[in-house]
């Protein structure tokens, strides 16, 4: 049994592509069409079918395909139970977050695990929601930040905070001595919004209570968006979690109905990650109740 060569067979399935099956598992595109060729010959089947369209399953390619699914994630399971067997001394944990926890939940969390386990490494992918959980689905990254719930009921989430949704102006503005900010005077200003691809908490809020601000400016930069609303060009509303430490001169202030976004973690299946992302986990809960 060959397991590189059905690996090879899933992923290329996953991916619809032997070329990007190839690039995530670290072949060439020669390579992985030679697996599939071998096991075409070696077990006497037709597994795809091959178009200037790419690559689709035959008949027999689809009855295959569970049994090798289960062999990979079985192989997968194994080499995990070996890794737990040498200590958790060196590996990689990858990330996919967004920027709000990449600046201030990750970095302490990371310094406090680095101090017991200085050889495993990290790697963080910046993006918005539809983005990490795309990474998550497709093995990209072991777990993700993510707003929950997701848009995939499948996916194995634990929740860690409610976050506050906080409306910002500036200094100057008529609210700025308020206790909360009225949801109508939501409409006397341009506003800022934070949002990017699929629709988010923001729009959701305006569709909730019936309205439409003047949205001015749209952008996934929430920096970019405090410097404007700091220099008088309207307002906005932004995570609680963003707004610790900033350097900007503005207020911000609760909604008069208070809205909240969940922020959780999600994974494909728990029991699958390595020991270093279960162990990184733990820490994540411990440190998040300090």
């Amino acid at each position: 049994m060959n397991i590189q060569k059905y690996m090879a067979f899933v992923k290329a399935v996953e991916y619809g592509s032997f070329t990007r099956a190839a690039e995530a598992l670290n072949y060439t595109q020669s390579g992985i069409s030679r697996m599939i060729n071998d096991l075409e010959l070696e077990w006497d089947v037709s597994l795809f079918e091959r178009g200037r369209a790419g690559i689709s399953l035959t008949s027999d390619g689809i009855k295959l395909l569970p049994q090798l699914q289960r062999i990979c994630n079985e192989h997968e399971i194994l080499m995990t139970q070996i890794e737990e067997l040498q200590n958790l001394q060196t590996g990689i944990i990858r990330i996919g977050t967004f920027s709000s926890v990449a600046t201030h939940w990750l970095p302490n969390i990371i310094k406090y695990f680095k101090k017991d386990y200085p050889n495993i490494d990290f790697e963080l992918l910046l993006g918005d929601y539809t983005e990490i959980e795309s990474w998550i689905l497709e093995g990209r990254v072991d777990f993700g930040f993510l707003r929950l719930p997701t848009s995939n009921a499948q996916l194995d989430t634990i929740v860690l905070e409610e976050d506050r949704l906080l409306v910002i102006i500036p200094q100057d503005h008529s609210f700025a001595d308020a206790d909360n900010f009225p949801i109508r005077e939501l409409l006397s200003s341009p506003f800022m919004l934070l949002e990017k691809g699929a629709k988010a908490e923001i729009s959701e809020i305006f569709e909730k209570h019936q309205i439409t601000p003047q949205i001015s400016f749209t952008t996934w930069d929430d920096y970019a968006i405090m410097s404007m609303v700091e220099n008088g060009l309207g307002i906005s509303i932004l995570p609680e979690l963003i707004l610790n430490r900033i350097p900007y001169q503005i207020f911000a202030k609760e909604l008069e109905i208070p809205a909240y976004r969940t922020i959780g973690i999600a994974m494909r299946e728990r029991k699958s990650l390595s020991l270093a992302a279960k162990s990184f986990l733990e820490y994540l809960h411990y440190r998040k109740k300090m």
